[in-house]
C-alpha cells in the first residue's frame, strides 16, 4: 500500500548506493549527508507518520527535531 499511495506519494528516486546506505534507518540512526536537505527531509518524514498515524520513539523524534531546527 505504501509505495502504491498515489494520493500522498512520498518515495523519492535515489542511487542504488544512497538507498544501501540508507537502508530501513530511521532519521535516529540516518540523516541525509546534505545538511541543507534536512529541512525538506525531516518535514516529509512527519508528513508520512503524520498519513499512516505513525508514531516515532524518543530518538527518532529528537533527531526528527534537531533536523527542524535547520529550517529556515
Amino acid at each position: 500500500m505504501f509505495a502504491n499511495d498515489l494520493t500522498d506519494s512520498q518515495l523519492i528516486a535515489v542511487s542504488y548506493s544512497s538507498n544501501r546506505t540508507k537502508g530501513d534507518k530511521d532519521p535516529a540512526n540516518w540523516k541525509p549527508s546534505l545538511k541543507s536537505y534536512w529541512c525538506t527531509y525531516s518535514r516529509a518524514w512527519i508528513s508520512v507518520k503524520a498519513t499512516y498515524q505513525l508514531t516515532a520513539n524518543p530518538a527518532e523524534a529528537a533527531a526528527l527535531s534537531e533536523m527542524l531546527d535547520t529550517c529556515a
